[in-house]
């Protein structure tokens, strides 16, 4: 969760998103790995400096600017118990107190120089960027190498931030039946693993922080060895290198906290969760499946549960839209999403707006009826290639977003995935037969491993007389 925007990942760019991690380890001084042949597809470099630091460098030179990113394998799962919220406070608190930046902060040292940046909080990793102009990027990557050894702040700093998050979690969860509803969900749908856990923190538990659970949180993740770099834009790594090395490879490395997170035990039974509000005007239908993410996909379904996603519901043209919303006028609209990103479990859903007056059995008896269509007819061809099509088109249109580059490899250096497997993501996605989207949809939406969920409107309680 960013300090102005929540991290969120859909559709094409949750697909994306997916993919990569540093595969070699390598000394400070060894050569940059590019990453060609057949089947790759941005053109990334990636080194390592001697502290362990990993680097990726994506080309693009239609510009003269480059998008700089420090991304820590460290984020909301990886916080103590009791301790929700402290990875996306640690966030905030690092705009606060540098060395090196100017008396008025390191975000307004940043927007001085003619740039801008940001920072979000997901499960798996926290990442801190800035988009600048090629030639201020020494200058940013030392406001960045300060932030990951020097951070300060007093107690009145982070009290007074903890009233922002706050309001962040008031204005943005408490304020919205559906984002309630949301973390309602996704808490019956994980017992014991922490991706039940919203990353913004439950709010009694960020009432209870201490600005020493920040810090520790903060000396026992925020080291050299523990982050990736990540730059995209008009560079290439024999420029980056000497760079990286003088500013980040001065840094030493650290003994990290170990990255140990309860097992989720096997769901037997599937759940319901249901949910009013009188602020809600519409019925919301959804059914979530624990599914495997990339990272942690022992049987090698997960990119064809990609595409086996986008045939069953990727916008109009998916067999829950047309089944639902265009022949059977029972919904104004349905989809289903999958996102493998995460070092461990993912989720696979189905969502629907269900018309007025229609029995919410109705629309789960045409649901398992596409379900069950697809799973045993199998994708037509012209389904399966609008699907290939689309991930080729993605992995096309995000040259165009230095920050959609970089993210892509980014999430996936932090996820336990490789780089070569960002750069062949579209060729494995283009090898998918119609048989393996089908097989990965029977392993994924098992009825035993989902949550059903109903939102819907309740009447408001009458004034008292």
């Amino acid at each position: 969760m960013s300090r102005f925007a929540p991290m969120a990942l859909c559709g094409a760019a949750a697909v994306a998103a997916t993919i990569a991690a540093f595969a070699a380890a390598g000394a400070a001084r060894a050569a940059a790995t590019p990453i060609s042949g057949p089947g790759a597809t941005f053109g990334a470099e990636t080194f390592t400096l001697a502290n362990g630091m990993q680097a990726v460098v994506v080309p693009n030179r239609r510009a003269p600017l480059v998008h700089h990113a420090v991304w820590y394998k460290a984020g909301a799962a990886d916080e103590p118990p009791g301790k929700s919220g402290v990875a996306h406070m640690l966030e905030h608190m690092m705009f606060k107190g540098l060395a090196g930046a100017a008396d008025d902060g390191f975000s307004e040292t940043v927007a001085r120089n003619g740039g801008n940046d940001n920072a979000f909080t997901g499960q798996d990793y926290t990442g801190y960027y800035q988009n600048i102009a090629v030639d201020r990027l020494a200058l940013v990557m030392r406001l960045e190498a300060g932030r990951m050894t020097e951070l300060a702040f007093d107690d009145a700093a982070f009290e007074l931030e903890r009233e922002v998050v706050l309001e962040e979690r008031r204005s943005r969860v408490e304020n919205r039946p559906g984002s309630v509803f949301r973390e309602q969900v996704a808490a019956a749908q994980y017992l014991a693993h922490p991706y039940g856990v919203p990353t913004i923190g439950w709010e009694h538990e960020i009432r209870a922080l201490t600005p020493a659970d920040a810090m520790a949180f903060y000396r026992a993740r925020y080291a050299p060895n523990n982050a990736v770099l990540v730059v995209a834009g008009d560079i290439d790594a024999e420029t980056l290198r000497p760079l990286a090395e003088e500013i980040y490879g001065r840094i030493p490395a650290r003994p990290l906290a170990a990255r140990a997170r309860p097992g989720e035990p096997p769901q037997r039974a599937a759940r319901r969760v249901e949910m009013s509000d009188p602020r809600v005007t519409a019925r919301e239908w959804s059914r979530s499946y624990l599914a495997p993410s990339l990272s942690s996909d022992p049987d090698g379904i997960a990119v064809a549960l990609e595409l086996f996603a986008t045939v069953l519901g990727g916008g109009t043209t998916g067999r829950l839209y047309r089944g639902l919303v265009v022949e059977r006028g029972i919904a104004t609209d349905a989809g289903a999403w999958y996102s493998g990103v995460g070092l461990d479990h993912s989720r696979f859903g189905i969502h629907v707006s269900p018309v007025p007056g229609v029995a919410i059995a109705d629309v789960e008896a045409a649901v398992d009826a596409e379900i069950a269509r697809l799973l045993d007819e199998g994708a037509t061809a012209d389904e399966l290639e609008r699907a290939k099509f689309g991930v080729r088109a993605f992995s096309i249109y995000s040259r165009d977003s230095l920050q959609t580059l970089a993210r892509l490899f980014g999430s996936a250096l932090t996820t336990g995935l490789t780089v070569e497997d960002v750069e062949r993501w579209p060729a494995a996605a283009a090898a998918v037969t119609a048989e393996q989207a089908a097989a990965a949809g029977r392993a994924a939406l098992v009825p035993e491993r989902s949550v059903t969920a109903l939102l819907s409107p309740a009447e408001p309680p009458e004034a008292a007389p």
